[in-house]
């Protein structure tokens, strides 16, 4: 079975994050790059699949700049068979939509039984490209998933989503799209073992000729990013217990609006 896992490459959460000088970008300088913890669920069930079946091919895809290999060579490094860059500045201010095109497009020249997402990217939360890429393809999609089980015959596939006080389960034809919940798995270390197999496995790079696509200008793009305003100093309120707690309340009811 052939697995194909598309992941993206965002600034660590650790990351103090600064506006670029034009209001439309983030400053990159300085900036841990890392996989986005959900795509780091979708990759290590895709291992699994591969694994607990025996046999198969797992195939990491992402898009973006030259850096982009990093955490393509860190999916390798985990166990992936291979990967794919589309690498190609046409891209450069690709929204979700066009972003959901060149994979579909990718999709369709690898042919896998399953598409593995996660859920959402940490950077823009947007959670569109999975039901995106379903829809272009017309394949069922499963979302926030928890658990999967795989018929033997690889025909279809079970899969349950959290909800509160259980598990709802669906069914599925392959191929399928799946997006992946935190808590779905945990997602491996690579080896020393594997981050030197990593640097021997192929990275193909593609164009979006090679896709046969013609990037569109985005129907959705950022008009502008501001930084939090500073949050403002707490406020200790002392003397006596009785009238500190009526000025409390007396803050939190008309100056703070919270009950």
């Amino acid at each position: 079975m052939k697995i194909l896992v598309p992941i993206k490459q965002v600034p660590d959460t650790a990351t103090q994050v600064r506006v670029a000088a034009d209001a439309r970008a983030i400053e990159s300088a300085g900036i841990t790059w890392i996989i986005s913890p959900y795509d780091e669920f979708a990759v290590e069930e895709a291992l699994r699949i591969k694994e607990k079946r025996g046999q198969g091919e797992v195939v990491a895809v992402s898009l973006g700049p030259d850096r982009v290999k990093e955490a393509l060579r860190s999916c390798l490094a985990m166990g992936a068979d291979r990967a794919i860059h589309v690498n190609d500045p046409a891209f450069a201010d690709a929204d979700t939509l066009t972003t959901a095109r060149a994979l579909a497009a990718v999709i369709k020249q690898e042919a896998p039984q399953l598409a593995i997402f996660g859920r959402q990217a940490i950077d823009d939360d947007m959670g569109a490209l999975p039901a995106q890429v379903a829809e272009l393809l017309g394949w069922p999609s499963l979302y926030w998933i928890m658990e999967e089980a795989i018929a033997a015959d690889g025909a279809s596939i079970r899969a349950g989503r959290q909800v509160e006080g259980g598990l709802e389960v669906f069914e599925a034809s392959l191929p399928c799209v799946l997006a992946a919940q935190k808590g779905l798995n945990e997602p491996r270390y690579p080896t020393l073992k594997g981050i030197m197999g990593a640097k021997k496995k192929e990275i193909k790079d593609l164009k979006a000729a090679d896709l046969g696509i013609a990037p569109e200008p985005p129907q959705l793009s950022v008009a502008r990013l501001e930084s939090l305003p500073p949050r403002p100093p707490g406020r200790v309120i002392g003397g006596d217990v009785h009238e500190a707690v009526r000025e409390l309340v007396r803050a939190l009811r008309e100056e703070a609006k919270a009950i």
